[in-house]
């Protein structure tokens, strides 16, 4: 069967419904340079940027399989994002890990926000603004947005955005500022609320 020439879409569709193993193998293949650049782009390191490559085609795999996949953007579009999630735990553990093994003293545990019980109210209205977030920053310049991804869902620090990124702090902050700013015009044009009644 000719692959070459068939849309993204088509090949999703015959992997789903025909668990067609060639067609996944031929969007893999059409995809892996542009995903694997932008890991690598991000990660500075080829042994790391190849295991998260793997751990995002894998996901990919299992998303199509449980029907996660909606042709909303382009398909080349959605496993980059799938990445850059992948991408941003990755470092969120290693910063827990960090914050674990350099913790000296004996935190009092049960006076920690960590370890309390949210609501399922709490959880809702988190994550509706996660997601009003999310989708605002699609509007942003990549610069700009990957900023706020690092920041704010990675939870790195500005030094730690600079030095993954390759600009000064200066530059890391000037791009946070900025992309606050563009979010507060989108969110008065879009008229967006922050919140869940």
């Amino acid at each position: 069967m000719e692959t070459d020439n068939q849309k993204d879409f088509e090949l999703v569709t015959q992997f789903i419904e025909h668990n067609d193993v060639n067609a996944i193998e031929t969007l893999i293949h059409r995809h892996k340079k542009k995903v694997y650049t932008y890991i690598v782009l991000i990660v500075k390191n080829h042994a790391l940027a190849e295991d998260l490559f793997q751990e995002t085609f894998i996901k990919v795999i299992r998303s199509l399989k449980q029907g996660k996949y909606q042709e909303k953007g382009t398909f080349s579009s959605w496993i980059v994002r799938i990445a850059h999630n992948l991408i941003i735990d990755y470092y969120r553990k290693q910063k827990n890990v960090k914050m674990i093994s350099q913790d000296n003293g004996n935190p009092d545990m049960f006076n920690s926000k960590k370890f309390s019980d949210s609501t399922i109210e709490d959880d809702l209205i988190t994550g509706q603004i996660h997601q009003d977030v999310r989708n605002l920053l699609e509007y942003l310049p990549d610069d700009q947005k990957q900023v706020v991804l690092l920041r704010h869902f990675g939870g790195l620090s500005f030094k730690e955005i600079a030095d993954q990124t390759n600009v000064s702090i200066n530059t890391a902050l000037g791009r946070m500022r900025y992309a606050l700013i563009n979010m507060r015009k989108l969110i008065a044009e879009k008229n967006i609320v922050l919140t869940v009644d």
